[in-house]
């Protein structure tokens, strides 16, 4: 059973602790470098990115965060998350900075703001999934190496690069934990 930690600076912790555990998982929060060293994987929540970086950067988390996923550590970024695993944004804040991994340029905020949230329904890596997008971000372009899994339209709402998945959507808030055990099986099979 993989341990998996959830990066608790800000966002949905709990939410994406209990999807991980009933996708068999042992999940744990994670916020200092020493428990970064324990898991062996990790999920960046939803959240605000400009809060989440500038709060990894506070705890001394964004250099060992950058160097674990430079290494191969597999990851799983929801919404803010996303943005986190992007290697570049759009319509960040003046200096905002990821901890990058997946080549893709990511918009932040891109279907609009709160008042805007929706839920679709949308296919995910095959599979008819119910997504909910609060403030979320989509993808505005990916490199060759990249996975595209899920869209809405023409937007590119979920991605894979190796080990890293990424999706714009908050699926940790519907019940199905079918994208977290798509994470998990990702874990195990590294």
């Amino acid at each position: 059973m993989p341990t998996i930690g959830v990066l608790a600076l800000q966002g949905d912790v709990r939410e994406h602790a209990r999807a991980l555990e009933s996708a068999g998982a042992t999940a744990t929060a994670v916020r200092r470098p020493g428990e970064l060293e324990t898991v062996d994987a990790l999920v960046i929540p939803g959240g605000e990115s400009t809060t989440m970086w500038k709060l990894a950067h506070t705890f001394e988390m964004l250099e060992p965060l950058r160097l674990r996923v430079k290494n191969g550590m597999p990851a799983y970024g929801s919404c803010a998350g996303m943005i986190m695993l992007a290697d570049r944004i759009e319509d960040g804040i003046a200096g905002q900075q990821t901890l990058g991994g997946i080549d893709m340029t990511v918009r932040r905020n891109a279907f609009g703001r709160q008042v805007d949230s929706f839920e679709e329904d949308l296919t995910f890596a095959g599979q008819a999934i119910r997504a909910v997008f609060i403030r979320a971000p989509w993808v505005e372009s990916v490199g060759p190496d990249v996975e595209v899994l899920a869209s809405t339209g023409d937007r590119i709402v979920a991605v894979r690069q190796g080990p890293l998945l990424a999706t714009s959507f908050h699926p940790e808030l519907t019940g199905d934990t079918r994208v977290h055990e798509y994470f998990v099986n990702l874990v195990r099979e590294l």
